[in-house]
């Protein structure tokens, strides 16, 4: 088996929310690792916890009401979870960029953008104010801002939506981080600056050799960017692999029912797409087997009672889903996707 490198590693991390109605089990015994240069996708519906999971690795979901039951953030062989303060402010300045989701809300409106860049370098000694200001201007020329003199004077509500989303990325990148996690950047913008700002970040992974998270729901994304994909759905992990192996050799209904739910390029006009029936399950009182059991097309009565163990397809491809047990019934979860890879 062929070694990797590993920025970061999540082993068996879970975190919750006390509120007022009870606890919200948002992420349960969660694991996966990055490697160097590598963009990994973490994809799933909406309150998955997929955000959640990745402001746990910058300690950025409050505590309290947050807490974490069990687990451990390794990254570069340390452990987050027992950092101290100035141990996290060094992470989060330096080491680890945040590209939130929406970059029409997450710049200050009362701040010139060039300021918010510079900004990220707030109590560090070892630079100049002179040096600061080159750097804001390099990192914004870096991600494709023209005239960034100009645009440096700027505030917010004079730059477009993609323009918005440009200076968010030179914020995360200007550090020189050796990871960024994107929680969904591209949700606000149309479908073609959503296509430079997807190019302007493996660019990026070209020159500066930056790991990246890429934490999104569209599936369209994963393809294009991705080169591994962590699958998601009720605060667990149901699948991760290669691009290749999650597209056209899906093993778990979950994410065979994500693949059904799309249009693809080879899709007839006149095509019914089959969307996910039911609801996500309550994480106030998480099902005790597999979560997706109440939704799926080949639930047996052990997928209710009984969480399934990860099962090793590949050396890269994992499920945990009964149905690849030795005495499952044979489900055939492939031949949407080798009718779609056949036609691509």
């Amino acid at each position: 088996m062929a070694e990797y490198e590993n920025l970061l590693e999540i082993k068996n991390l879970s975190f919750s929310f006390k509120t007022y109605g009870g606890t919200v089990k948002a992420v349960r015994d969660v694991s996966f690792d990055l490697r160097k240069g590598e963009i990994l996708g973490i994809v799933g519906e909406s309150g998955c916890g997929k955000s959640v999971t990745a402001q746990c690795i910058m300690r950025l979901n409050p505590e309290p009401p947050g807490f974490f039951e069990s687990g451990e953030i390794l990254y570069k062989g340390q452990n987050v979870l027992q950092m101290s303060k100035p141990e996290l402010k060094q992470l989060r300045s330096k080491e680890i960029g945040f590209i939130f989701q929406d970059p029409m809300t997450s710049l200050n409106p009362t701040m010139r953008v060039g300021k918010q860049i510079e900004e990220v370098f707030t109590g560090h000694k070892d630079i100049s104010k002179v040096e600061i200001h080159e750097k804001a201007l390099n990192i914004m020329k870096l991600v494709g801002i023209s005239d960034a003199e100009k645009r440096f004077r700027q505030y917010p509500h004079e730059l477009s939506g993609g323009m918005k989303q440009r200076i968010m990325i030179a914020m995360a990148l200007v550090s020189e981080p050796s990871m960024i996690i994107c929680d969904e950047p591209t949700t606000s913008l149309d479908v073609t600056i959503e296509a430079q700002i997807l190019d302007l970040l493996l660019e990026l992974r070209e020159k500066l050799g930056t790991s990246i998270i890429m934490i999104t729901h569209d599936l369209g994304v994963i393809a294009k960017l991705c080169d591994r994909v962590v699958v998601m759905y009720g605060g667990k992990v149901m699948e991760h692999g290669t691009v290749d192996e999650i597209f056209y050799d899906t093993a778990h209904p979950y994410t065979n029912a994500l693949m059904n739910s799309i249009a693809g390029l080879d899709t007839d006009k006149n095509t019914v797409l089959k969307p996910i029936p039911g609801t996500p399950p309550d994480l106030f009182a998480p099902p005790h087997g597999c979560p997706f059991a109440a939704r799926c097309d080949y639930a047996m009565k052990v997928c209710q009672t009984y969480p399934p163990e990860f099962t090793d397809l590949s050396q890269e491809h994992s499920t945990a889903c009964w149905l690849q047990h030795e005495w499952a019934p044979k489900v055939d979860l492939h031949m949407h996707n080798r009718q779609r890879k056949e036609t691509v």
